[in-house]
């Protein structure tokens, strides 16, 4: 009677630590590397996965979160479900999942396509292409006629352009203040602006990053239109 007790509470010891380090083997952050659907690449932009020991997760994109909610993996079918307690109702089948190493892989079919996405274990939030675009530009050369510079004219020293963190700009332009709102693609590196009244277009532009320094092609253009600018840390007087 006594070895059969204590084969019971080995059992059931050892089931709890496999548990735990089941559990153990998700805890922390991932970064999406990879989003497949079929043979279509789809991978978002800084988009990450925290999993937390107590089976609450949050997720979001960059510095920030728009996702939170629980988590559970079944470890006979090495399944994972997800629930986003602010978001809707995932009508999927759990996710297959595998760990190897530092790399996490989900799969499923949605819609009757394939499903697989690749994540990696990471230290630190990754950067969106916004959180790169965030502050204070000086205008330091341009090419091309078209939205609030024009190349007839050097950039006057007092010309910027200010990316605030609530999604509004301030473009100042020969001695002009425009104001407006604007957005960053969740795939490419594109920034589209729109201004506040009818003195200029909504625009589009494809964004090369180059250490302190940003390059703007100007997309819904039929001529080229570059805009070059310089990271600063206050306004030109």
């Amino acid at each position: 009677m006594m070895r059969t007790l204590l084969f019971i509470s080995f059992v059931s010891l050892l089931y709890a630590c496999q548990t735990q380090q089941s559990k153990s083997n998700f805890e922390g952050l991932w970064i999406v590397k990879s989003v497949k659907v079929g043979e279509q690449e789809m991978t978002p932009n800084a988009r990450w996965t925290r999993f937390n020991i107590d089976s609450t997760q949050e997720s979001g994109n960059g510095r920030f979160q728009h996702s939170y909610g629980t988590w559970t993996y079944n470890e006979e079918t090495q399944r994972l479900s997800i629930v986003n307690e602010n978001g809707l109702e995932d009508l999927n089948e759990p996710f297959q999942l595998k760990i190897e190493g530092d790399l996490m892989f989900w799969n499923r079919v949605e819609e009757g396509q394939p499903i697989e996405v690749i994540l990696e274990r990471s230290e630190k939030l990754p950067e969106t292409y916004g959180d790169q675009l965030l502050g204070l530009w000086k205008l330091q050369g341009l090419e091309g006629n078209g939205t609030y510079f024009n190349e007839e004219v050097n950039p006057d020293p007092s010309d910027y352009m200010f990316l605030r963190w609530d999604k509004r700009f301030v473009i100042h332009s020969k001695g002009k203040r425009n104001t407006g709102v604007y957005n960053v693609h969740g795939h490419r590196p594109e920034l589209e602006l729109i201004p506040y009244g009818e003195n200029h277009p909504r625009s589009f532009w494809r964004i090369d990053f180059n250490d302190d320094e940003i390059n703007l092609e100007l997309l819904n253009s039929d001529s080229t239109v570059l805009r070059n600018y310089k990271r600063i840390r206050k306004f030109p007087s």
